[in-house]
C-alpha cells in the first residue's frame, strides 16, 4: 500500500537567497551574482558571496574537514531541521539522503605536491575526509540528532535529485515516516574550473557576465558553474497533517534511468531521459497535459538544450507546459542543482510566479512555451528534470499546496 509524501520544510542557500521570501524577491527584481573569478577572466561563477560557515555552525571542530560543498549541504539541512520544529524523538528516527559531488579544489588542498609526494608537516591528519562523499552526512547526523536509514548518491547533476525522490519511495512505501533529502555543491575552486574548461563544457568569452547563462538560446555557448544547497523535510501526509506541519507541496512521481551511451554527452535522442520522465508520470497518476510547468535542466550546453527541448516537444505535443531554466538565474550547481532549484520552484509555487528564462533572445525550439517574461501565473503541477555526465537522468512531479488540498477534500 503506498502513502502520499509532503514537503513540511525547506532550508535553502543560494547566490538568489537564504529562504524563499529573498529567492522570490530576487526573480522578480532581476538580481543576479555572476561574476568572473579572479583567477580565471576567460570564465564565469555566479558565487555566495559572503558566506562564512562560522555564521551559522559554530562551534564544531570538525567543521574544518566540510569541503565548501559539503558546508553548503550541512547548513542547508541544519535549517530545514530547525524550521521544521520537530521533537528529537522524530529527528531520531528521520531519514537522510543526500546528493554530492566530488572535491575538485586539489589545488587549495594539496598546493605542494611533487611527484605525486602529498605528505607534509602541516597536512592535516583526517584530510580524507574532506574528499569522502559521505562527510557532509556524518556531520549533519552529529549535529541534529538524525539516525534514521540513511544514503549519499553520487550520480552526478542528478544527484540531489534523485537523493529527493528515494526518501520519496521510502516514505511512500512505509520505510520511513519522514525523511530530510537534498545536496550542496560548489566547483568555484580552481580545480572545478580547470576541469570543466578541459572537457569544453563552459562558457567563455568576454561578454558581460550577466549575459553568460543563456539556457535554450540559439548563441548559447556553456553553463556558468554556480554554488549553494538546499534541504527538505520529506513526511507522509497523514503524519504532517496531525503535528499540524506546514505543506509546500505534495511529491507525486519520481523516475530516474541511465543513458549507458557517453562519459559526459547526453544521447542526442533522448530516448533515456524521456523514460525517467514518463515513469514519473506514470507514477503520479498523471497524464502529460496536467503538467503546468517544466522546471528543465537547461544548462546552456549545446548538446543537452537540443535533446531537452525535443524530448519535451515529444512528451507534450501541442500541449506544452511553461518552461522554466532556474540555472539562468543561479548557474549550474552540479550535484545540488536539484536541490537549489526545486527550492526556487517551490518557493515561485507558493508565490504563483513564473520567472522569465533570463537572455533568451533566439530560442532553439520554436515550439517550446518558453517562459520570456516574469508574470504572475498559478502554478499547481511542476516536472522538475535534471540530467547528468554519464547519462544520469531523474525527474520529479510535485503538485501544490493548494491541490494538495484539493485532492485531500476528494478522498
Amino acid at each position: 500500500m503506498s502513502r502520499r509524501v509532503v514537503i513540511t520544510s525547506i532550508g535553502v542557500f543560494s547566490s538568489l537567497g537564504f529562504s524563499i521570501e529573498q529567492i522570490v524577491d530576487n526573480l522578480k527584481n532581476g538580481r543576479v551574482a555572476f561574476e568572473r573569478p579572479s583567477f580565471d577572466d576567460s570564465v564565469v561563477t555566479c558565487p555566495i558571496k559572503n558566506f562564512n560557515i562560522k555564521d551559522f555552525i559554530n562551534p564544531f571542530k570538525d567543521r574544518r574537514y566540510l569541503n565548501r560543498g559539503a558546508q553548503f549541504c550541512v547548513v542547508s539541512a541544519i535549517e530545514a531541521v530547525k524550521n521544521a520544529g520537530i521533537s528529537n524523538k522524530l529527528l531520531s528516527n528521520a531519514g537522510l539522503f543526500i546528493g554530492a559531488g566530488p572535491n575538485l579544489d586539489m589545488g587549495s588542498e594539496f598546493p605542494e605536491v611533487r611527484a605525486g609526494e602529498i605528505d607534509r608537516e602541516d597536512l592535516k591528519a583526517l584530510w580524507i575526509l574532506r574528499f569522502l562523499p559521505n562527510t557532509a552526512a556524518s556531520a549533519i547526523a552529529r549535529l541534529t540528532g538524525i539516525h534514521g536509514e540513511n544514503l549519499t548518491i553520487t550520480t552526478a547533476c542528478a544527484a540531489s535529485l534523485q537523493a529527493i525522490g528515494e526518501a520519496f519511495r521510502k516514505i511512500k512505501y512505509g520505510h520511513l515516516d519522514l525523511a530530510f533529502a537534498g545536496g550542496g555543491d560548489s566547483r568555484l575552486s580552481r580545480g572545478g574550473i580547470l576541469a570543466y574548461k578541459k572537457a569544453q563544457a563552459l562558457y567563455t568569452g568576454n561578454s558581460d557576465p550577466a549575459k553568460a547563462s543563456r539556457p535554450f538560446d540559439i548563441n548559447r555557448n556553456g553553463f556558468v558553474p554556480g554554488e549553494g544547497g538546499a534541504f527538505f523535510l520529506l513526511e507522509e501526509m497523514d503524519h504532517a497533517q496531525r503535528r499540524g506541519g506546514t505543506i509546500y507541496g505534495e511529491i507525486c512521481g519520481f523516475g530516474n534511468s541511465i543513458d549507458g551511451y557517453n562519459m559526459t554527452a547526453p544521447n542526442p535522442d533522448g530516448r533515456w531521459g524521456e523514460k525517467a520522465v514518463l515513469a514519473a508520470l506514470n507514477e503520479a497518476g498523471m497524464s502529460p497535459s496536467e503538467i503546468d510547468v517544466v522546471s528543465a535542466h537547461g544548462t546552456g550546453t549545446s548538446l543537452n538544450d537540443d535533446m531537452e527541448a525535443n524530448l519535451i516537444d515529444r512528451v507534450y505535443g501541442d500541449n506544452t507546459p511553461f518552461v522554466i531554466a532556474p540555472k539562468s538565474w543561479i548557474g549550474h550547481i552540479s550535484a545540488a542543482c536539484g536541490a537549489v532549484e526545486l527550492a526556487i520552484t517551490l518557493a515561485c509555487m507558493r508565490n504563483n510566479y513564473l520567472p522569465e528564462i533570463r537572455n533568451l533572445e533566439e530560442p532553439c525550439h520554436s515550439k517550446i512555451n518558453f517562459v520570456r517574461n516574469g508574470q504572475e501565473h498559478s502554478v499547481n503541477t511542476v516536472m522538475a528534470e535534471n540530467f547528468g555526465f554519464g547519462g544520469q537522468n531523474c525527474a520529479l512531479i510535485i503538485s501544490s499546496h493548494a491541490k494538495t488540498q484539493r485532492t485531500q477534500r476528494k478522498t
